[in-house]
């Protein structure tokens, strides 16, 4: 079976369609999204709609969760919730409920989904050292769990201790676990403003790192249409 990995979407419709096309092309069988549809980007509500035509295994991201309620933006940066207000006056009162309704996190063909970490999913903790991940796996009990959030794609293996890395391909080896970030469609932060996204081949038992071009200047275009910060524009074309 394989499956396409995604998350991070971010409003950004541009990457989400380039990434679907990739995924189809690669002969991908399922979805399965990790959050974060909304936000930052000028096409949340196309997004929301699009991955819910996919009826995919879905959790909820912080940004998800937000836009969703009417939880204070006290602690969010100024820019991140400037977009997030703009978001809440945008989505339909379905597309609310159906963020509202998504779990932390799922089980799903034998590996683990969340958009943050499993010790504590609703706290939104970002995963970038072995000791942050070495939390995290005292409560993973599949051998895979992925995830995103941070936009950075690297993963974490266990077995007498931990280690990190940054991967293109990941063979899954017998008695370890792994906890794999999954990198960002809509907004990659690690200097490639590809839109990145995972295959899981759970017969050949790898994972592939994909990095697909799209049309950057497209959602760029559409961000100033909106009148969101220019930032959130030029951004996206450095990857940061």
């Amino acid at each position: 079976m394989k499956y396409a990995i995604f998350g991070d979407i971010h409003g950004n419709i541009d990457a989400l369609n380039t990434v679907m096309e990739d995924a189809r092309e690669n002969e991908c069988e399922k979805f399965v999204c990790l959050g974060d549809i909304v936000g930052y980007n000028a096409a949340p509500g196309e997004c929301l709609d699009l991955i819910r035509d996919l009826d995919c295994p879905v959790v909820r991201g912080n940004h998800d969760h937000y836009c969703s309620t009417d939880a204070s933006l006290d602690d969010f940066h100024p820019l991140a919730a400037k977009v997030i207000t703009w978001t809440r006056e945008k989505l339909s009162e379905d597309q609310i409920q159906f963020l509202r309704d998504l779990k932390y996190s799922r089980t799903v063909g034998g590996f683990t989904i969340v958009h943050s970490t499993l010790d504590m999913p609703d706290k939104w903790g970002y995963v970038f050292e072995e000791l942050e991940a070495e939390t995290h796996f005292n409560y993973q009990t599949t051998a895979v769990c992925f995830h995103g959030h941070t936009h950075v794609p690297l993963f974490f293996e266990k077995s007498t201790g931990v280690r990190r890395d940054f991967y293109t391909t990941i063979k899954i080896g017998l008695g370890k676990k792994y906890f794999i970030n999954i990198g960002s469609v809509g907004q990659p932060r690690d200097g490639d403003p590809r839109a990145a996204y995972v295959i899981y081949d759970t017969k050949k038992k790898e994972v592939e790192l994909r990095r697909v071009e799209y049309d950057i200047a497209a959602a760029q275009q559409k961000i100033r249409d909106a009148g969101l910060p220019e930032r959130l524009a030029l951004r996206l074309e450095k990857g940061k």
